[in-house]
């Protein structure tokens, strides 16, 4: 089969056809046409990230780790599927850890976001306060003995100012406050690190007469009543001491049971200051992001020009949602997403399987796209940690490019200009082959979808190289033969069949070589060798079949007995 000219000439211009049509560029997502050649990270810019399971107290054992990597893998390509890069590599490395690589991206913060975060989604319920409003004093008493007396040699409470542009706040009018004053100022008196020293009441008067005093501000110092249900106010200045507070274990433990405080996401502007809102909500959820079916797209609400993101339940979802939510007609439900409140909207009634997540007043409408596309990707089922992190410019891309380009021209330029030289007519023939294996190898790159890096272009040129070598082996085989005085025809078919084997040697053990590195390589390298292999290909087909098939029309169109130019 296709041992006589017309039907080789047939195949290959058959497969230079098929090559230049994968070739030529493509309708994108936006409707562009763009090139049908992918280029990788290093070429047009981008970000690569290494990503490991977050488990720092080493709670997971070897198979619940197994089991979160696979998990996780499969929601971070679903997210930036959602996402819409083209051409991602997301792939697992090794046991433990994963590499997302995002070619041609615009804004490598939002996918980086997108890509850690973890998306635990849960509606809860706002809790009256009024439990923890009693259980304040406690916890004051607790932070003096924990932070005040081991680390302070003096201490002094200091009672809250009401901030200038927020009169609301800290009235001191209702008998919680009041009640809140009276226990604090009968209660707060406990013996500090020196002999004499002594820590004082919350009132208004209090003073220390010892020198090197200082101040500790206590909880009920740094909570400002919001005049919502269940919500506190919090300096920006203070969170970080009210952090400190809320995460010490006795704190926690006096916390009144069922109730949880969540920080709020988004700061509140009073006069000449900021605040956040710390919410006590239910430890227990009405639903989770578990329950979802599915969310979005994002829109924006046309009375209050919020956006939102509607979301519908499973069935099962929503028969418990339909329960919780028929119980607290009224009341304020938390929309906590990654430990964060989003928004506290009132239940106004009874909800089923199809609702909606209110974003705050300063979100933006991409931010609700990028939470509906996390939650439609699913929660990922333990935090991540970035390990690794680069950023390639779109400009070291585009240089990267015109090296490429330069090093490709200079290489294809050196090996045509030697091969006409010392081969003649034979060399001619070469850079023909040749032009062919350049639409083959970079067809075949375009036709199976591969990604071209910068080390992939090293590929090509070696490539050439074994290319020129095959076609080299053959050359110096019908040289021999012809020295030995046999006909040209005779002389090229068998320097042909005696340089095969030495062909499929060096071929097959490259290729070997290549099929690992894809096996085992990661990013640029498996780059190079998928290049490799599609190169490996080509040019045994071209120094085989495209070189004895212009050699076949050369010799039956040369002059009878006429000797070959090589």
């Amino acid at each position: 089969m296709f041992s006589t000219v017309r039907a080789r000439i047939i195949l290959i211009a058959v497969l230079l056809l098929l090559c230049g049509w994968a070739l030529l560029p493509k309708e994108g997502p936006t409707g562009e046409r763009e090139s049908a050649l992918k280029l990788g990270l290093d070429l047009q810019g981008g970000m690569h990230l290494a990503v490991e399971i977050d488990d720092p107290d080493g709670s997971l054992d070897a198979a619940a780790k197994a089991d979160a990597i696979a998990r996780t893998l499969t929601t971070i390509r679903n997210r930036i599927d959602e996402f819409g890069v083209r051409e991602p590599t997301i792939q697992r490395v090794g046991a433990e850890r994963i590499v997302v690589e995002l070619a041609g991206i615009d804004d490598p913060e939002r996918a980086k976001s997108i890509v850690e975060r973890t998306a635990f989604l849960e509606f809860k319920i706002v809790r009256a306060g009024e439990e923890f409003r009693r259980a304040l004093p406690r916890i004051d008493r607790i932070i003096v003995r924990e932070i005040g007396a081991e680390n302070l040699e003096v201490v002094r409470i200091l009672e809250p100012e009401t901030p200038a542009g927020l009169p609301e706040l800290l009235q001191g009018a209702d008998s919680a406050n009041a009640e809140q004053e009276a226990d604090a100022a009968a209660d707060t008196t406990t013996s500090g690190t020196g002999p004499d020293t002594t820590v004082t009441g919350a009132g208004p008067d209090t003073t220390a007469t010892e020198t090197g005093e200082q101040e500790l501000r206590p909880l009920t110092a740094l909570l400002l009543e919001s005049g919502q249900v269940g919500q506190f106010l919090v300096s920006e200045q203070d969170i970080p001491t009210a952090e400190r507070y809320l995460a010490l274990e006795a704190v926690r433990d006096a916390i009144p049971r069922g109730s949880e405080l969540k920080w709020g996401v988004e700061p509140i502007a009073g006069g000449a200051d900021s605040y956040r809102t710390l919410y006590v909500l239910e430890d227990e959820p009405l639903l989770t992001g578990e329950d979802l079916a599915d969310a979005g797209p994002a829109a924006r609400d046309p009375t209050f020009n919020q956006p939102y993101v509607p979301f519908e339940t499973t069935r099962r979802g929503a028969r418990k949602f339909e329960r919780g939510t028929s119980r607290h007609v009224g009341d304020l439900m938390a929309i906590v997403l990654d430990n964060k409140v989003q928004s506290a909207p009132v239940i106004r009634q009874t909800l089923g399987r199809r609702a909606q997540i209110e974003m705050g007043t300063g979100s933006s409408l991409q931010e609700a796209q990028d939470l509906a596309l996390v939650l439609r990707a699913g929660a990922l089922p333990q935090p991540i940690r970035i390990v690794e992190e680069r950023s390639v410019g779109p400009s070291l891309g585009a240089d990267s490019v015109r090296q490429g380009k330069f090093a490709f021209a200079i290489g294809i330029i050196a090996v045509l200009v030697l091969m006409v030289a010392y081969y003649r007519v034979a060399g001619v023939m070469a850079v023909i082959a040749l032009s062919v294996f350049v639409v083959l190898l970079l067809g075949g790159l375009a036709g199976l979808g591969a990604t071209l890096t910068l080390p992939g272009i090293a590929g090509i040129i070696l490539s050439i190289g074994m290319a020129v070598d095959a076609n080299v082996l053959i050359f110096e085989r019908i040289r021999e033969e012809l020295e030995d005085g046999k006909t040209p025809r005779t002389s090229v078919d068998t320097g042909f069949e005696a340089a095969l084997s030495a062909i499929v040697d060096a071929n097959l053990t490259t290729l070997i070589t290549a099929i690992i590195l894809f096996q085992f390589g990661t990013g640029p390298v498996r780059g190079f060798a998928v290049t490799l292999v599609i190169g490996i290909l080509a040019s045994f087909f071209t120094a085989i079949y495209v070189t004895r098939t212009l050699f076949m029309i050369y010799l039956d169109r040369r002059a009878a007995g006429a000797p070959i130019n090589i």
